[in-house]
């Protein structure tokens, strides 16, 4: 058991402020699109904005009826970032990622977990944590999700848990798809990070139009929505992205002529890891 520190607003602002500086180390060109279908910010945040319309020095303050739930694509293990930098930079909105527990026992990124006030979700059902996510929307949190469950091997958007959609509907706050694409290309599974992938190489966000969800919802169609959603958003970032990938390029969709698995590959991998998951949970 890793020592557990109170959640802290000037921890997530030096997290922050890491990935921006990393960013700008590397010159990271971020692209965002559909950026007006943000919230905007609470308007008692007072004169003190900066460039773009956020807190100099300060979080965005949790207001009642605010919060949302973002839906993340999950093509990479850096796509998080970027979704975070992207409301941070639009009003200064600390995200609340759904964490593995197996994350949070971890005894260096336990601590920093808590210390962003992420949410954890358990080895059982994980309800203590989908409780614990839907206050936080009611309180006027941002809370996080990658509704895929999973890295998408394929680097297509996979079938999505109906979790998002579900506190949302409940919480009465909207749900924001944004499509991350190019983020793998830095890191990803099986390809680590590397500097020279990482120098100068575009990342393309799109925000999708909000989904509002209210009493009687099909949450089977509304997460199907979702997914399509994502999927249209990483269509748009694949269509406008500014390197032109070689042919059989390992970072590109099978279906658009790249050398990622298939779908059917990507559900025999995924199928495949299932029982050592189960193990590893066990242990």
């Amino acid at each position: 058991m890793s020592w557990r520190p109170a959640p802290s607003d000037r921890f997530y602002r030096v997290i922050v402020r890491t990935g921006q500086a990393l960013r700008w180390l590397f010159r990271i060109r971020v692209i965002v699109t559909g950026a007006e279908h943000l919230r905007a910010a609470a308007p008692d945040h007072g004169p003190d904005h900066g460039p773009r319309g956020g807190l100099r020095g300060a979080s965005r303050r949790a207001t009642p009826g605010a919060g949302a739930v973002v839906a993340i694509t999950h093509f990479g293990y850096l796509d998080f970032a970027f979704a975070e930098l992207l409301l941070w930079w639009h009003n200064r909105a600390q995200m609340r990622f759904l964490i593995t527990q197996a994350a949070a026992d971890h005894w260096f990124a336990g601590p920093a977990v808590s210390a962003a006030g992420h949410v954890v979700v358990g080895y059982d059902t994980g309800a203590h944590a989908y409780d614990a996510a839907v206050q936080k929307l009611r309180d006027g949190e941002y809370v996080a999700i990658l509704p895929e469950a999973g890295v998408s091997r394929s680097f297509q958007v996979r079938e999505c848990r109906t979790g998002a959609v579900r506190m949302a509907a409940e919480a009465g706050v909207p749900l924001i798809p944004v499509s991350v694409w190019g983020a793998h290309r830095i890191m990803t599974r099986h390809h680590g990070f590397s500097p020279l992938r990482a120098w100068r190489a575009p990342v393309r966000v799109h925000v999708g139009e909000p989904f509002f969800l209210g009493p009687g919802l099909d949450v089977p169609a509304a997460t199907e929505a979702l997914r399509s959603a994502l999927q249209a958003g990483i269509d748009a970032g694949v269509a406008d992205f500014p390197l032109k990938p070689e042919p059989g390029a390992w970072w590109m969709p099978a279906a658009l002529g790249g050398g990622a698995p298939t779908e059917e590959e990507r559900r025999r991998l995924d199928e495949a890891e299932v029982p050592r998951r189960a193990r590893g949970r066990r242990r």
